[in-house]
């Protein structure tokens, strides 16, 4: 049984709420304490989040140019940066909790992503 669920137009209808929300928490948590990186690394993620987003050709997409599977990799790698970040600049209590929570949650729902169907492997089937 393969429980991998999420689709790419679930995938999508996550992106602009995660990348406002690391635009944003950083304020309302107070990050930054252990060190400012740990305010920063976020913000500037959300504001690169959402112009990915922007740009990735899926239903919301508003400039559809960059492909999904471009998508998934930089996700992939910011929830690898987000696991290693709190330890590679020190960051401590909340600081590091909220990276390694993020971190966690985006690989979790990567490694949820079902793959597409492409037309030649449907027509084969």
């Amino acid at each position: 049984m393969d429980i991998r669920f999420v689709t790419k137009n679930l995938h999508a209808y996550l992106d602009y709420p995660v990348a406002l929300a690391l635009m944003g928490l950083p304020t309302l948590l107070n990050l930054g304490s252990s060190h400012p990186l740990a305010f920063w690394v976020s913000t500037i993620t959300g504001c690169a989040a959402l112009l990915l987003t922007i740009f990735t050709d899926h239903h919301l997409g508003l400039i559809r140019v960059l492909p999904y599977r471009l998508h998934l990799a930089v996700d992939l790698s910011v929830g690898l940066v987000f696991a290693l970040v709190p330890f590679i600049f020190g960051f401590s209590g909340l600081d590091a909790w909220y990276y390694w929570l993020n971190g966690g949650a985006v690989l979790f729902v990567v490694g949820l992503h079902k793959p597409e169907v492409s037309a030649i492997s449907a027509a084969h089937s």
